[in-house]
C-alpha cells in the first residue's frame, strides 16, 4: 500500500479519537512513507500487509493515551529538540537503591530539583524472571512492574509527579531479547505454534556452530557460545547474552509488531525516553557478527516512525555501545539521513576521559574525537563519565597507532592503571570478565575511586584528594559541555566510593559491577548541605556546572562540535557552535602540569579572548593567555568582556 487510505481506515474507528482524529490522520501522512520503506526493506512486499492493523494500533494507542499526555505530545510536535537544551541534565540510578522502591523515589524529587535534574533514567523497572535476571534485563513481563519496585499503577503516579516538575523518565526496554519464562518464550518452548516462530530454534548444532564461526561471545567467562540445549525441547535456542535470555526473531513481522505495541503502552504509562536494549543485535545474518545490520537500523526507523505517529512526546536512546563508525548511525547519521533514534551514548567521549586521565595526555582523545563523524542536528548525544555497566577500553588500534602508541597494550594498561595494578596508579577499581586467554578485561569502580578519592582518602593524602575532585570535576566539565544530555550516575555528585558490600549477597556476589551501584547513602547525602565536608564541596560543583550549562545556550545538543588540537598533548579542547545561537571553547589540561596557553592558540578566537563563562580548578584568564592549573578547565565564549 504505497498510499495508505487513511481517513478509511481511522473511520473504523467511529468516534473513539473524538477531535484527534485529524491529528492522528495527518501524522500518519507524514510517517507512513518512511514505515513503509523501512519495513519493505526487512519484509519486502509483505510489509504492505502490516499497514492496516499498523494504523488500527496507532488509533487505539492515541485512543487511550490521557489528555494530559495528548496535550504534551502537542507540544512536543511544536519543539521537537527538546531533550536538546543546555538546561537539560540527566540522572541515573536503580529505583531500588535510590528510593526503595518508585513510591520512594517519587518522595526524592526534591533532590533532584536541587541537582537541576531534568531527565531520570531509573534502570530496569519491568518484572524480571525470579533469580539470576542480569540485573533486570531478563524481561518476563513487559506489562508489570518488578513487584520488589511497585505496580504500574505506581509507575503512572511517579511519571506524573515528574511532569509536573518537568523532569522526563527514562527506562529501559529490551528489544534482543526476552527471559526463558516470558509468556511468549514458555509457550514456545511447548512448541505452540505462532510462538516458536518468535525465536530462534535449531534441532542440532549444524547451523548453529555455522553461525558460531563469525559470532563474538559477550560473556565469555560465565556464558561461552551463543546458544543453548533445551533439554526438555530437544531444541537449541539461540540466547546471545545468557541461557535465559531469548534472542527475538525479527524476521517475523509478529514480532515487530508485538514490540511496537509494548512501547506504545509504556509511552501510555508516561514513559518519554525509551533505552533501547542491546539495539545492535536485533538481526541475524550467516557469515557475520549480527552486529549492526541493515535491517537492525531499519527496524529502528519504523519503530520510530510508528510510535512518532502515536506518541511524539515519547523519544529513543540507543544502547549501542559498539565502534565509533558503527555508532552515529543509530542517530541516523548517513546518506541521506534518517530519523532513527533520538538519543545515544557517547561510549567514545567516556572511554577518552579515562584514557587521557590516567596518561595525562589528550592526544589520543583529541584525534579519536576529532574523527568522529558529525550527527545530525535533530538528534543529541548522551555524554556520561560512568554507568551502571563495566568499562570496556574502545580504543582501536588504529586510532592508537595515530598517536604512536600500540592499541593492545594502551588497553592493557588502562586495566591495570585502573585496577591499582600499575606504579603510581590511584584507581580503585577491579578487572571485570577478564579473559586469560587473549588478554581483554574491563574495568568496574564508582567514578570518585577511579579518580582517586578512594586512594587519597585510605592514605589520609589532602593534595591527592585535592586532585582526585579536580579530576571528577574536569571530566564531568567536559561531559556536560561536549553534547546533548549529560548523565550524572548516581553517587557520583556526592563522591560515593565503591561499595563492595555487595560480595556479602549471593545474589550479586559473582558480578563485581555492583561494586559501583551502591544504595544512596541519605545520611551521607545530608552532609551536602554541611559547609566544608567533601559531599558539600563535591555537589556544589555539580550545581554550579548545572546552572552555568544552563545559561550557555550554545550549549544546546543541535550545536556542532569542533575538536581542536591547540599544540600541546596535555590539552583537549573543542569548541561547540549552533548557527544561530553562538560559540563557546571549552579548554581542559588533563595533565598534573600547570598550562599556560596563548589565546592565538584557539582557532578563529577574538583576540581580545572573550568573556569567562565558567571555569575549574583555579583555571583563568589574563591578558592574552589562559592559565591552566593542574587538572583545571575553562568555557568561554566570544563576547567582548564587560568594561
Amino acid at each position: 500500500m504505497a498510499t495508505l487510505p487513511i481517513d478509511e481506515l481511522l473511520a473504523a474507528h467511529g468516534d473513539r479519537l473524538g477531535p484527534r482524529r485529524a491529528v492522528v490522520a495527518a501524522r500518519l501522512r507524514r510517517r507512513w512513507p518512511e514505515a513503509r520503506a523501512a519495513l519493505r526493506q526487512v519484509y519486502g512486499a509483505a510489509a504492505d500487509e502490516l499497514a492496516a492493523e499498523l494504523v488500527d494500533w496507532v488509533a487505539t494507542c492515541v485512543a487511550a493515551r490521557s489528555e494530559q499526555l495528548w496535550q504534551l505530545d502537542l507540544v512536543r510536535e511544536a519543539d521537537p529538540g527538546w531533550f536538546q537544551r543546555s538546561s537539560a541534565v540527566g540522572y541515573v540510578c536503580y529505583a531500588d537503591r535510590f528510593g526503595g522502591d518508585l513510591a520512594g523515589v517519587a518522595q526524592r524529587l526534591e533532590y533532584l530539583a536541587e541537582l537541576g535534574v531534568t531527565y531520570l533514567h531509573l534502570m530496569p523497572l519491568l518484572r524480571p524472571r525470579a533469580g539470576e535476571n542480569d540485573g533486570g534485563y531478563a524481561v518476563q513481563s513487559y506489562d508489570e512492574i518488578d513487584p520488589r519496585l511497585g505496580t504500574m499503577a505506581d509507575l503512572d503516579r511517579l511519571t506524573a509527579a515528574l511532569r509536573a516538575r518537568g523532569i522526563s523518565l527514562c527506562t529501559d526496554l529490551v528489544v534482543n531479547h526476552t527471559a526463558a519464562e516470558h509468556d511468549w518464550a514458555v509457550r514456545a518452548r511447548r512448541g505452540e505454534p505462532g510462538f516458536r516462530e518468535r525465536y530462534f530454534f535449531f534441532p542440532d548444532r549444524t547451523v548453529p556452530e555455522a553461525y558460531e564461526r563469525t559470532l563474538r561471545e559477550v560473556f565469555p567467562a560465565f556464558k561461552p557460545g551463543n546458544f543453548t540445549w533445551l533439554p526438555d525441547a530437544g531444541q537449541w535456542v539461540w540466547s546471545t547474552f545468557n541461557e535465559f535470555q531469548w534472542d527475538l526473531d525479527y524476521a517475523n513481522p509478529v514480532v515487530f509488531h508485538e514490540m511496537l505495541a509494548v512501547m506504545g503502552r509504556l509511552a501510555n504509562h508516561g514513559v518519554e525516553v525509551l533505552r533501547l536494549d542491546a539495539v545492535p543485535f536485533l538481526w541475524k545474518r550467516m557469515g557475520t557478527d549480527c552486529e549492526n545490520q541493515p535491517e537492525a537500523h531499519a527496524l529502528l526507523r519504523a519503530f520510530r516512525a510508528m510510535l512518532a505517529a502515536a506518541a511524539p512526546a515519547t523519544v529513543f536512546k540507543a544502547e549501542a555501545i559498539v565502534p565509533p563508525d558503527q555508532l552515529v548511525p543509530y542517530l541516523g547519521a548517513g546518506d541521506p539521513e534518517w530519523h532513527e533514534c533520538e538519543i545515544a551514548y557517547h561510549n567514545q567521549l567516556m572511554v577518552m576521559l579515562w584514557s587521557s586521565l590516567a596518561t595525562r595526555d589528550a592526544a589520543l582523545m583529541t584525534a579519536a574525537l576529532a574523527r568522529m563523524v558529525e550527527i545530525p542536528a535533530h538528534a543529541a548525544w548522551a555524554t556520561y563519565l560512568r554507568c551502571h555497566d563495566d568499562i570496556g577500553w574502545a580504543v582501536t588500534d588504529e586510532d592508537a597507532a595515530s598517536v604512536g602508541w600500540n592499541g593492545f597494550q594502551h588497553r592493557r594498561f588502562l586495566n591495570d592503571f585502573y585496577a591499582g595494578d600499575f606504579p603510581g596508579s590511584y584507581g580503585r577499581g577491579a578487572l571485570f570478565q577478564e579473559n586469560e586467554a587473549t588478554g581483554d578485561a574491563r574495568i568496574s569502580g564508582s567514578a570518585a575511586s577511579l579518580c582517586g578519592m578512594e586512594d587519597a582518602i585510605a592514605r589520609g593524602d589532602e593534595r591527592a584528594l585535592v586532585l582526585a575532585r579536580r579530576r571528577l570535576e574536569l571530566a564531568y566539565a567536559c561531559v556536560f559541555a561536549y553534547g546533548g544530555v549529560p548523565l550524572v550516575y548516581m553517587g557520583d555528585e556526592l563522591a560515593l566510593r565503591n561499595d563492595r558490600s555487595y560480595g556479602s549477597e549471593p545474589a550479586l556476589a559473582d558480578d563485581n559491577r555492583w561494586m559501583h551501584r551502591p544504595r544512596m547513602d541519605w545520611d551521607v547525602a545530608a552532609r551536602r548541605v554541611l559547609p566544608g565536608t567533601l559531599e558539600h564541596d563535591v555537589f556544589e560543583t555539580f550545581r554550579s556546572l548545572a546552572v552555568a550549562r544552563a545559561r550557555l545556550p550554545q550549549l544546546d545538543g543541535g550545536s556542532r562540535t569542533v575538536v581542536h588540537d591547540i599544540g600541546d598533548r596535555r590539552l583537549f579542547c573543542f569548541e561547540r557552535t549552533h548557527v544561530v545561537l553562538g560559540r563557546c571553547c571549552v579548554v581542559a589540561n588533563v595533565s598534573e602540569d600547570d598550562v599556560a596557553v596563548p589565546i592565538g592558540a584557539l582557532p578563529g578566537w577574538p583576540d581580545h579572548g572573550g568573556t569567562l563563562a565558567h571555569a575549574g580548578g583555579g583555571a583563568g584568564m589574563t591578558g592574552g593567555e589562559l592559565g591552566l592549573p593542574a587538572l583545571s578547565y575553562l568555557w568561554l565564549t566570544p563576547e567582548a568582556p564587560s568594561p
